[in-house]
């Protein structure tokens, strides 16, 4: 079946190729250090992939996610038995102020869960259509993104795509944050984890707040975004290296170097995912800038991640 090709229509916008500033050395230390890196010219979709065009995609391929799949009791030598069902991670508001420290206190592993069932069985994409998709694994991403005639943002090109042309801002819109008489990103509003304010706590239809410089939408907030990128903290900068790419993460990013050593047990290879979600709040996790980063485990989807595409400049 053939499918478009976003590039120089207006679903996708033209990155420059070029020398970016990237990371920070002002907020979380996995973001340092703050350097400059090269990029080629590249497409990127305005938007997150929707609840809708994922439904296109598996009504042509038959397509099954990795939530809808059986578990293998050998990846999870721990878990509970009960647990070893197809499912996914869905984020559950607690009843009152909670520990901080303890996120399971939030998050539910719910059986059934999965991108056309985000809460889990009776639950459905009513009135989601246009909502970006989540509860995907980073294989179901780029499946949909091969599909698509696509593939995955790096980190770097991703970062690049987020600040919309400005060089090295905290923001996508610029250094300063959010004041209460606008609204420039879907990210926490409220008293995190359980009271948040009209209109937040949960995913918002893509295009919903202001594009950044690029046109490109919600690239601070609502769903976090898959990368192509394995996971590597990165290295201190040398005071000789100043430009052209010179801060690599150390040790050399792969799959293997991406474990989790606080995890030795799950063998299970990490991505960079990048840009925040509604779930981002700025007093427990102000990452909906375009220099966070976290890690996630490639076999896992949850209820605030999602992906974009991008193509290439030139043939």
């Amino acid at each position: 079946m053939s499918v478009p090709d976003h590039r120089a229509s207006a679903d996708a916008v033209r990155i420059p190729g070029g020398e970016y500033l990237v990371g920070s050395d002002a907020h979380y230390t996995e973001e340092a250090p703050r350097r400059r890196v090269q990029v080629d010219e590249f497409w990127v979709d305005r938007f997150t992939v929707t609840n809708r065009e994922y439904a296109e995609f598996v009504a042509a391929t038959r397509y099954v996610t990795v939530a809808e799949r059986p578990l293998d009791p050998e990846d999870f030598p721990d878990a509970p038995k009960e647990n070893l069902v197809p499912g996914s991670m869905v984020f559950t508001g607690t009843s009152g102020p909670v520990d901080l420290r303890h996120l399971n206190q939030w998050w539910t592993w719910t059986p059934g869960a999965s991108w056309h069932k985000p809460l889990g069985p009776g639950s459905s994409l009513r009135r989601l259509a246009d909502h970006p998709v989540v509860h995907v694994a980073c294989e179901d991403a780029e499946a949909y993104c091969a599909w698509a005639g696509a593939r995955l943002p790096t980190e770097a090109e991703w970062e690049v795509a987020a600040r919309g042309g400005l060089d090295g801002t905290t923001y996508t819109w610029g250094d300063e944050p959010e004041t209460a008489d606008e609204a420039l990103a879907n990210y926490w509003h409220g008293d995190f984890p359980w009271r948040a304010e009209p209109g937040y706590g949960r995913t918002s239809s893509v295009g919903s707040y202001p594009p950044n410089g690029y046109g490109l939408h919600d690239m601070a907030g609502n769903v976090w975004e898959w990368t192509s990128d394995w996971y590597a903290v990165q290295r201190p900068a040398d005071p000789a290296d100043e430009v052209h790419g010179c801060c690599v993460p150390s040790p050399e990013p792969s799959a293997e170097a991406s474990l989790d050593p606080a995890q030795p047990q799950f063998k299970i290879p990490r991505r960079v995912v990048k840009g925040g979600s509604f779930l981002c709040a700025d007093t427990y996790c102000l990452r909906y800038r375009p220099a966070a980063r976290r890690p996630q485990p490639v076999d896992t989807g949850m209820s605030h991640i999602g992906f974009r595409c991008v193509r290439p400049g030139r043939l």
